[in-house]
């Protein structure tokens, strides 16, 4: 099942660091087969309020997703980015082609109704 690596980043002044970070972090995702989904676009902001930007790399696996974080590769840059761009980070794994909401909510109800 697929997983995803999110980062909500702040606004941050350009820096030497943060071109060689981005130069170099498209190559820590060939050995866990990450790719960008989503970097460097304009979102819109339908509900409260969400400064900054938003990254998102997908993965096949969350096992991929952490070996990635976790690989000496990407720890290697990762203080590029991280001394100059607050921000929240997180891994999530994916849902099921076949993942049904309703179902979901159902389960929800028949939990509370059993209480």
């Amino acid at each position: 099942m697929s997983a995803y690596a999110i980062a909500h980043l702040r606004e941050a002044a350009p820096h030497a660091d943060l071109a060689e970070y981005m130069a170099r972090i498209t190559g820590t995702f060939a050995p866990y087969g990450g790719r960008f989904l989503v970097h460097g676009s304009t979102h819109e902001v339908r509900e409260g309020s969400w400064p900054g930007h938003v990254v998102v790399i997908g993965f096949p696996s969350i096992e991929r997703a952490r070996a990635w974080w976790d690989s000496a590769a990407y720890q290697e840059i990762a203080p590029l980015r991280s001394r100059h761009i607050a921000g929240d980070i997180i891994l999530v794994p994916g849902v099921s082609e076949d993942y049904d909401a309703a179902a979901t909510a159902k389960a929800m109800l028949d939990g509370m109704a059993a209480r």
